[in-house]
């Protein structure tokens, strides 16, 4: 009787990661790493800072940190979801700065982004984006990111919940709270 071995066949993102964390290779597995995931990651940035200058200055800021820190990678989530918590972070970081130099609040430069969006040359919206823009904008900050992410990037909430550290039942709530008060906004707005 001949005993069947079986090893387990790598994923290719298991393969990407292993090149990407490898010197001779790094440099062509980024270039397919960026290919792969760069339009991903900028809607996700693009639907945080709104304007596409800055989201494409916060995808480039974005990958920078990925390319310095996939060596310290360690496979506990998936790449994409380790990816996407960085641009997560940077786009946040990008905001507060943003906020912080302009001497307003974080609530007050959504707005002021809100307003930008109607003269953006790439922004593509109708005048019901434009307002379901500005009723995504009145939500606390942690809800306009669950509804973007779920709305209009259509994640899981199993992958939500890995980004966000947070458990599926809270994103749940989060959502179904968010899109209430997005539905009561474009009823009385």
């Amino acid at each position: 009787m001949k005993i069947k071995t079986s090893i387990p066949l790598k994923t290719s993102e298991d393969l990407l990661i292993k090149r990407l964390q490898d010197k001779k290779t790094s440099s062509e597995a980024f270039k397919e790493l960026v290919s792969l995931y760069k339009e991903r990651l900028y809607w996700h940035i693009r639907n945080m800072v709104k304007d596409h200058e800055d989201a494409h200055d916060v995808l480039q800021n974005t990958f920078i940190k990925i390319f310095r820190n996939i060596h310290n990678f360690k496979g506990e989530s998936k790449l994409f979801s380790w990816m996407y918590r960085i641009a997560t972070n940077e786009s946040i970081s990008f905001l507060n700065k943003r906020a912080k130099r302009n001497h307003i609040t974080s609530e007050d430069l959504q707005q002021q982004l809100i307003s930008n969006l109607e003269s953006d040359v790439y922004f593509e919206g109708d005048e019901i984006q434009l307002k379901l823009q500005k009723a995504i904008a009145s939500l606390p900050a942690k809800q306009q990111q669950v509804f973007n992410m779920k709305y209009f990037e259509e994640l899981k909430y199993r992958e939500m919940a890995e980004i966000l550290e947070t458990s599926e039942g809270a994103l749940k709530a989060s959502y179904h709270h968010a899109a209430k008060k997005i539905e009561e906004y474009l009823k009385t707005n």
